[in-house]
């Protein structure tokens, strides 16, 4: 059972302008991290290290939702929004995601226009959504029932959906203080559930009916139509694409990586038929206290991508250098799942996109650095964004590649040393002789 922390809600009461106190109180408090750091903290020396308290921060995001969380019944339009559990598969939880206002929602989640805002405001549209949760066989995408097809429905709207949904009992806002976690509003076990007539996405539609094509297929026809990598992603969770009897309900999380990895291996298929670019290039982009740089070489794909997690920040609580992992393919690719996670797909592609679109092909080095400054996870989504956005830089160009990595490595504040130590591709670059050497 969650574990209240009343310092918390004292916080609540006394920091958001207007918040009633009862409200204040409602939030739950899941007890995660060391407890004895926010203990002694309470939000005020910042003894994790960071600028800010990450835990404040998304406490704020949901008492502002005050009086309208409190009710059992939430009327609102739906941006359109879904989501699938992964607890207890391949029995999980689906629902709607709805807020508590109607109008033009669709900014509440769309991760593509998220870039660069505030990260309070982002947690801000996470936190509005409140979430219906009903059981499901991740089977049931075969024969679907009226709850599916209703979500479904919902998943294919091109524009926000007038939604009524009804709950068993008020939402729970529960603040879970894991730095692992993305995000979440409050949620709470369906009762009914009604959307009005949604304005259907014709290409969504067309390959939802489709029957006989591939998930794989649907999934690049759609990219190729332009329709947004995160909306693929939820009609992809909800078992929409595929062969009729082999459709399946695919939790968020797997969903986002399979489209991405998905997306990705047929932009590299045709990036490998274009001609390879003519320099060594660098790129830099700084955003959420994150600095990305990548490496182009003019030479047939491969890919590396890798993250230096420095200490306080999610991902490296518990020592006092920075932590680096990656994982790198080979031009045929990679048959085993990335070590580095969901990151390295969406990274990939947002690679092979800037790739595609310049009809260039390159081997790619892409470094991530975090600082403490990156107080919570945003999801992988702010990972594609940013990568798009650093293959969209200026770039500096160089005749070799010692001059390349020398440059982009002065943009990070890990050493040039412990880079060329823990990067394959920088270690073989510099330590293999190329047959055009001779």
């Amino acid at each position: 059972m969650p574990r209240r922390i009343t310092w918390l809600s004292n916080v609540m009461a006394a920091s958001v302008t207007g918040l009633e106190e009862d409200v204040a109180r409602s939030i739950e408090v899941v007890e995660s991290p060391p407890a004895w750091m926010c203990l002694a903290c309470r939000g005020a020396k910042l003894l994790c290290g960071k600028p800010r308290c990450p835990i404040i921060v998304k406490a704020q995001a949901m008492a502002k939702q005050g009086p309208a969380m409190a009710t059992n019944e939430i009327l609102g339009s739906s941006p359109p929004g879904v989501f699938v559990g992964r607890l207890g598969y391949p029995k999980v939880s689906i629902g709607p995601m709805v807020p508590p206002q109607f109008g033009d929602t669709s900014i509440l989640d769309t991760p593509e226009e998220w870039l660069g805002r505030p990260i309070d405001q982002i947690v801000d549209y996470r936190y509005s959504l409140v979430r219906g949760n009903s059981r499901a066989s991740v089977e049931d995408a075969r024969e679907p029932g009226r709850f599916l097809s209703s979500l479904q429905e919902l998943a294919m709207a091109a524009r926000p959906v007038d939604t009524e949904m009804k709950l068993t009992k008020a939402p729970r806002r529960i603040l879970t203080l894991s730095e692992d976690t993305q995000p979440y509003g409050p949620s709470g076990p369906l009762d009914k559930f009604k959307i009005d007539n949604p304005s259907v996405d014709r290409r969504v539609q067309t390959a939802y009916y489709d029957r006989d094509l591939g998930a794989a297929g649907a999934v690049g026809e759609l990219y190729r139509k332009g329709v947004l990598v995160t909306r693929i992603q939820k009609a992809f969770s909800l078992g929409m694409f595929g062969v009729g009897s082999r459709r399946r309900i695919v939790p968020t999380r797997w969903s986002i990586t399979a489209v991405d990895s998905s997306i990705s291996l047929e932009l590299i298929e045709k990036v490998k038929r274009l001609p390879t670019i003519d320099e060594y290039r660098v790129y830099g982009f700084r955003v959420y206290d994150n600095q990305y740089v990548a490496i182009l070489l003019p030479e047939p794909w491969r890919f590396e991508w890798m993250e230096a997690w420095f200490p306080n920040t999610t991902w490296n609580q518990f020592t006092t250098a920075p932590y680096l992992i990656g994982d790198y393919e080979e031009y045929f690719g990679r048959t085993k799942y990335a070590r580095v996670g969901g990151c390295y797909y969406s990274t990939r592609l947002a690679v092979a996109e800037g790739l595609e679109r310049e009809r260039k092909q390159a081997a790619a080095i892409v470094l991530r650095e975090t600082y403490p400054g990156f107080i919570m996870p945003l999801g992988v989504w702010n990972v594609r964004e940013s990568i798009r956005e650093l293959m969209r830089q200026p770039f500096e160009r160089h005749d070799t590649f010692r001059g390349a990595m020398d440059s982009a490595l002065s943009k990070l504040v890990i050493s040039k040393s412990k880079w060329m130590r823990e990067s394959v591709l920088i270690s073989r670059e510099l330590t293999q002789t190329k047959i055009s050497a001779y």
